[in-house]
């Protein structure tokens, strides 16, 4: 497994870069910072960034068929995190 943090990939810098060795499967984990109320369009955000700036194109390159994309929206102790699947065709 890898595992790298403010990862170059893209057009930019994920957050947390994961590629599994054993299976053809990659995490993306993107965190941004949500003003009290504003977790699940934060979190949308948070997955929009990782999809314009191609931050998986690396774990395609590497093989993998299937990209776990986390959007992640932190305010003060609290916390929501959505996932979306990408299912290489």
């Amino acid at each position: 497994m890898k595992l790298k943090s403010n990862k170059e990939s893209g057009n930019g810098y994920s957050d947390i870069f994961i590629l599994i060795d054993d299976a053809d499967m990659g995490i993306i984990i993107e965190v941004k910072y949500a003003g009290e109320g504003q977790f699940d369009s934060v979190c949308h955000d948070a997955i929009l960034q990782i999809d314009k700036n191609a931050y998986g194109d690396e774990l395609k390159n590497e093989g993998c068929h299937t990209i776990l994309k986390y959007g992640v929206a932190c305010y003060k102790k609290e916390c929501r995190v959505i996932v979306e699947k990408q299912a290489k065709s």
